[in-house]
């Protein structure tokens, strides 16, 4: 199992901080191959066949622990989180809503979700009542 810490695909960077781009053809860089930390067009085919493995790795990994890795990423936890705030934040604001139709006394008293849909139930079986009487 994977904790917080790891990501999905853990692939090397294919140039460092102090690289530039466009070290492979020449461009941005006066220097040759050896200046660049021997980043150059042997470097990226080692990176390439570097990712390939992992590739290769991943490919023996069953769905669900494919599915497992994926859901480790930061970018997937942010996410859910958010729709899981906003589903949160609608739900709430339902109740609130069901709240407000509901007779009470004090009518400010604060009802738990549970009392609010028991406190609901009861009331349409009254209204139910009133309209066949």
């Amino acid at each position: 199992m994977l904790n917080s810490e790891q990501t999905e695909i853990d692939l090397p960077p294919t140039h460092s901080e102090s690289e530039s781009v466009f070290s492979d053809c020449g461009g941005g860089h006066a220097g040759n191959a050896e200046d660049t930390g021997g980043v150059g067009l042997c470097g990226q085919s080692r990176v390439t066949e570097q990712g390939e493995a992992v590739k290769k790795d991943l490919q023996h990994l069953s769905r669900e622990e494919r599915r497992r890795r994926r859901r480790a990423t930061a970018k997937y936890r942010t996410a859910h989180a958010t729709r899981e705030r906003i589903r949160v934040e609608a739900f709430n604001m339902a109740f609130a809503e069901l709240r407000k139709l509901l007779p009470t006394l004090p009518p400010d008293k604060k009802l738990s979700k549970i009392e609010i849909l028991r406190l609901a139930i009861c009331y349409i079986s009254y209204l139910n009542h009133v309209l066949d009487v």
